[in-house]
């Protein structure tokens, strides 16, 4: 049959294919619900970062991809075949290769629209920006997806049923989440597991997606992660459709063992090459904004123009002397032990927030704003190091402008919040008052 008369059924059989995917209640969830419930996730874990969640879209869009393309794929394949859609496909006068070929478009389809979703959803939920480099970013897309979606094709082969689909699609899909790269930054892990993440094709998509989300220089310098990608892709799809199972009375006992071991081969080779040209070389946590100021930041703040701790702007009551002295905001302080803000991963974050504290008391004139102060910086005292406040207070005087700032703090107590604006600039002041405590040059 010519290319001609075949195009319109192998457009209707596209159509078809795309609305049997929308109605697969399983598809659906590993296509768009598990990558939704990751990117909140995600949202909850890295919420000190700025922007938020920019740093982790590489993370983001791989899961989506892999939950559509190694799930969804052999899920709606195997459920097919199940039901004989397959067995009545191979009667038809079309080469069999432009079916599978219509039904991976499909796929990639939906595919793109998990990941334009995850996108939108960051953008409107937490106001992450778009990526840097967009065509780049369909670029990594296509060769990513292109590599899960030749995986998924593989699992497809392999499984007997839909249940059997589940299994294989964990085995891929937890090593991946955990110590690939994808659910864990490789910074976060350990060296061991590092090294091992290079041998699989997650380590490499995330690379890819993220550098087009962020780095200036976009996808220059990842062409071993994009071949990586290709080759294990493309081993898993050759062997997938050259074992294209159309009938469940194909076994997969009798799928040979060299096929899933040449499958395996290609991660090994990708792995060992990666290993060879040095590019498992430990990857290293990016230091914290506070921990890159310097001593000599730090000397360079002065404190001569500071406001007087009893002035109407910043005050600062005295240190404490006894019980009755702490007792209007004794309350306060119980609820800043327990208090998440001031519990972040990031010290400096934490810091932050407590300083928020006061500064915000401060600004809208609480009857106690002294006192609140001067809780704050004892409980700061008491739960951070000493590096830790210096370099955290030298970065909230230097860039006041840097991390988020908290000015509505209802559950402690304070209701009222004003901008964030000013929040900054006392929070600013506060810190250079804190420091030069610290530092012994201020006398408290």
């Amino acid at each position: 049959m010519s290319a001609a008369r075949m195009l319109p059924g192998l457009l209707r059989h596209f159509f078809f294919t795309l609305g049997l995917n929308l109605r697969n209640p399983q598809a659906l969830v590993y296509g768009y619900l598990v990558p939704v419930f990751f990117l909140l996730a995600f949202g909850s874990v890295f919420r000190s970062d700025t922007p938020l969640l920019l740093h982790q879209m590489g993370q983001l869009l791989t899961i989506s991809i892999l939950g559509g393309a190694c799930f969804g794929l052999p899920t709606a394949l195997v459920a097919e075949r199940e039901r004989g859609v397959w067995r009545r496909y191979r009667l038809l006068p079309v080469p069999t290769g432009s079916l599978i070929a219509n039904t991976l478009a499909v796929r990639l389809v939906l595919v793109a629209l998990a990941a334009l979703l995850q996108i939108v959803l960051a953008r409107v939920i937490y106001g992450t920006p778009l990526p840097m480099h967009p065509a780049q970013a369909g670029l990594a897309f296509l060769f990513v997806a292109g590599a899960f979606l030749g995986l998924g094709l593989l699992i497809a082969a392999l499984a007997d049923d839909v249940p059997a689909v589940q299994a294989l699609g964990q085995c891929l899909f937890l090593p991946m989440i955990m110590i690939g790269g994808v659910g864990v930054p490789l910074a976060v892990l350990p060296v061991w597991a590092q090294r091992i993440a290079g041998f699989m094709p997650g380590r490499y998509a995330v690379e890819v997606l993220q550098r087009s989300f962020s780095n200036p220089d976009g996808l220059r310098g990842t062409g071993f992660s994009l071949i990586a990608l290709v080759v294990i892709g493309g081993a898993a799809a050759c062997i997938g459709v050259k074992r294209f199972r159309w009938d469940i009375r194909e076994n997969a006992s009798q799928f040979p063992r060299a096929w899933i071991t040449l499958a395996l081969l290609s991660w090994v080779a990708v792995g060992l090459a990666a290993l060879l040209t040095g590019r498992l070389k430990p990857v290293l946590a990016e230091r914290a904004p506070y921990e890159t100021i310097t001593e000599a930041q730090i000397e360079s703040i002065t404190y001569d123009d500071l406001p007087g701790d009893g002035e109407f702007v910043t005050p600062l009551a005295p240190p404490f002397k006894d019980s009755g002295d702490r007792a209007p905001v004794d309350e306060l302080a119980a609820k800043l032990r327990t208090w998440a803000p001031g519990q972040l991963d990031d010290p400096g974050q934490s810091i932050r927030n407590l300083v928020c504290v006061a500064a915000v008391a401060d600004v809208i004139r609480d009857p106690r704003e002294g006192k609140v102060a001067r809780a704050v910086y004892d409980h700061l005292r008491a739960n951070f190091s000493q590096d830790q406040l210096r370099r955290a207070f030298a970065w909230i005087v230097l860039y006041p402008e840097d991390g988020e700032v908290l000015n509505n703090l209802p559950e402690l107590g304070l209701r009222r919040h004003p901008p964030p604006v000013t929040v900054r600039s006392r929070s600013a002041l506060y810190a250079r008052k804190f420091l030069g405590r610290l530092l012994h040059k201020i006398t408290d």
